[in-house]
């Protein structure tokens, strides 16, 4: 640890005595819900990590200081007062050092949490190989950081707007370890089904633990694992209305000529107004059952 990161009291404690903890990231509530729910989300989301016998440590940078574990009032300030950046790795160090306030990704939150001793991380969806990467050779630090990590991540796969099955192959490359949750199916996000198989498929908490240990004691240089954890059928996305969506909204990003980091942003909002909110309720969804599922295995690995 360096002084630039605090580590809250209740999360240090639950650390120093191998207490399960749970870290869970700030863009999707600073960057990725209307404003007012994202505290309402915030909030429920550190209570169904308690709930599951964890403790929550949300993780963001604030006024210059990576914090791991956040008080209300900062949780509040962040979800309502807007001024909080957008961090990946890359970015905390300029933030940091100019006193600013941030969103950490689903990467700077798994770089942060593995410094913290934080083995278990909560997310919506991973970050992955874009579709027009041929060209742009866009694709998110998430996968080259976990590569980095030793941090088990639980998320509802890849988002569905991003080149699935190059993701998985990138993945593969990295070595890290992916893990279909229930399923044999690799989860698109928004869709229980991404077409694309999981590479291995665990059925219970404890499977995941094993895993873990099994991962830590062979000296590999990557240790992150991948669960994908699927949205229900009932609660998924209308694979026709999302297929729809999809192809109207990349044809509008390539006609405006939205490339990059703009991409993703661009595209769920257009889902978020084309599907009547329907994938920002499955965002919630999801999330809410990765942070539910993240304290299980985080329990059963700290046991």
């Amino acid at each position: 640890m360096t002084a630039a990161v605090h580590v809250a009291e209740e999360v240090a404690e639950a650390l120093a005595a191998s207490l399960p903890v749970v870290a869970l990231e700030s863009t999707l509530i600073a960057h990725g819900l209307p404003r007012g729910r994202n505290l309402d989300v915030a909030r429920e989301l550190e209570a169904v990590v308690r709930a599951g016998g964890a403790v929550p440590a949300t993780i963001a940078v604030v006024a210059g200081e990576a914090r791991v574990g956040l008080d209300d009032g900062a949780l509040e300030a962040m979800a309502l007062g807007g001024g909080f950046a957008k961090a990946g790795v890359r970015d905390l160090a300029p933030v940091m050092a100019a006193g600013g306030s941030a969103a950490t990704t689903v990467a700077s939150t798994s770089h942060l949490a593995a410094l913290a001793g934080i083995r278990v991380f909560a997310t919506g969806g991973l970050g992955g190989v874009h579709r027009e990467a041929r060209d742009s050779w866009d694709e998110s630090a998430d996968l080259t950081t976990l590569a980095a990590t030793g941090v088990t991540i639980v998320c509802a796969g890849v988002k569905s707007i991003l080149d699935v099955g190059a993701t998985l192959e990138r993945l593969e490359t990295l070595n890290v370890c992916v893990l279909g949750y229930g399923t044999d199916r690799f989860p698109g996000f928004y869709l229980t089904d991404s077409g694309f198989p999981a590479p291995w498929r665990v059925d219970a908490p404890e499977e995941v633990a094993g895993v873990m240990r099994a991962q830590a004691s062979l000296g590999l240089q990557s240790r992150a694992i991948v669960v994908a954890n699927p949205l229900p059928l009932a609660d998924q996305v209308e694979p026709a209305l999302h297929d729809r969506v999809l192809a109207a909204a990349l044809a509008a990003a390539a006609e405006r000529g939205i490339r990059g980091a703009a991409t993703t942003p661009f595209l769920l909002d257009r889902f978020h107004r084309e599907t009547g909110g329907a994938t920002l309720e499955a965002n919630v969804a999801l999330v809410r059952r990765n942070a539910a599922l993240a304290a299980r295995i985080a329990r059963a690995a700290a046991g």
